[in-house]
């Protein structure tokens, strides 16, 4: 297997200047590494380094897009749009914090029709930017990016959803699958028929953070209890998730590629070869091997680096934002 260091590619992730555009696609709903993930977007944004011009909730809990709301207006920025996955049947709340987060944290969106459709959101957003500018994270399921991608040409724009793209998109950076092979939740439910679409039909540049990474490095845990406000929806999240007994970062490895001086210091980049998947959504990392059409990456820990040393960087990001 060819593993690549991050500094003689610094190109091959996100290129070098700040506020690279950023486009979030998240489930948060079942699992609180979401929460954390939009988080360290507000402090990344704080830093210079990005414009979160967007949020994709792909959800079927009808209290995420109000909970992703209510964390952006927490952080000032409550003219983030947000698009939902509406075209769904039985929205159900499900989830251990969307809905007590969205009651108790102050924010605009209350109902469904004051959100956009997530796939003509995603257009939107695109159209207005400049080519090859948009960096999309995807850290759910992949149904909304398949229907950008299966979209066609409107009043919106010209292009087609491929097209679009192929034209605005610089980078896809996917919390999916397991490497060099498995199967895992995103890439294997309720969807995995999407997942097997935007697989055969992303011609951009991915990189995709699997779950053995974000296995390894435990958030949410004591550290954060102890120096987090307990005013914040994040503390609040992590409190009614697990009581902040941790839990792996599997989304927060995706949004800290955005970041290429700690992408650098923390994380390899294995480019020699490609990801298939199957029809249950399990995938192959097929090393040594190149398929047309695919530019394909996924990233692993640095052998001399302690998991611990990733997860506490993550938890002083979102402490550090909390007190400027």
């Amino acid at each position: 297997m060819k593993i690549t260091l991050w500094f003689p590619l610094i190109l091959l992730v996100i290129q070098g200047t700040a506020q690279t555009k950023v486009i979030l696609d998240t489930d948060i709903d079942s699992d609180v590494d979401d929460v954390q993930a939009l988080a360290m977007l507000h402090a990344y944004q704080q830093l210079g380094k990005v414009d979160l011009i967007g949020v994709i909730v792909t959800s079927s809990d009808n209290f995420s897009y109000q909970c992703a709301d209510a964390i952006n207006t927490f952080y000032n920025r409550p003219d983030i749009p947000i698009g939902f996955l509406k075209q769904q049947e039985n929205l159900s709340n499900f989830s251990k914090y969307t809905k007590q987060v969205s009651e108790e944290f102050p924010h605009a969106i209350t109902t469904m029709n004051q959100t956009t459709e997530a796939a003509e959101l995603y257009r939107k957003l695109l159209s207005t930017s400049e080519d090859n500018s948009v960096v999309i994270i995807t850290i759910g399921h992949l149904t909304s990016l398949q229907n950008l991608l299966k979209s066609e040409a409107d009043n919106i724009s010209p292009f087609n959803g491929k097209e679009l793209v192929n034209k605005k998109v610089k980078k896809w950076l996917c919390m999916g699958g397991t490497y060099p092979n498995g199967l895992e939740a995103n890439f294997q439910r309720p969807d995995p028929a999407s997942t097997i679409y935007c697989l055969n039909n992303w011609e951009k540049e991915t990189i995709f953070c699997g779950w053995q990474l974000g296995n390894e490095i435990i958030t949410g845990g004591d550290y954060l209890k102890s120096n987090i406000d307990t005013s914040n929806p994040i503390y609040r999240a992590y409190e009614l998730y697990n009581n902040f007994a941790g839990r792996p970062a599997w989304d927060q490895t995706a949004v800290m590629l955005l970041d290429k001086e700690t992408a650098t210091q923390f994380f390899n980049l294995n480019t020699d070869g490609y990801v298939s998947v199957k029809n249950d959504g399990g995938n192959q990392w097929h090393s040594g091997e190149s398929e047309k059409g695919k530019n394909h990456a996924y990233i692993s820990v640095k052998e001399n680096i302690d998991p611990e040393s990733i997860a506490k960087t993550m938890d002083d990001l979102i402490l550090e934002l909390e007190y400027k």
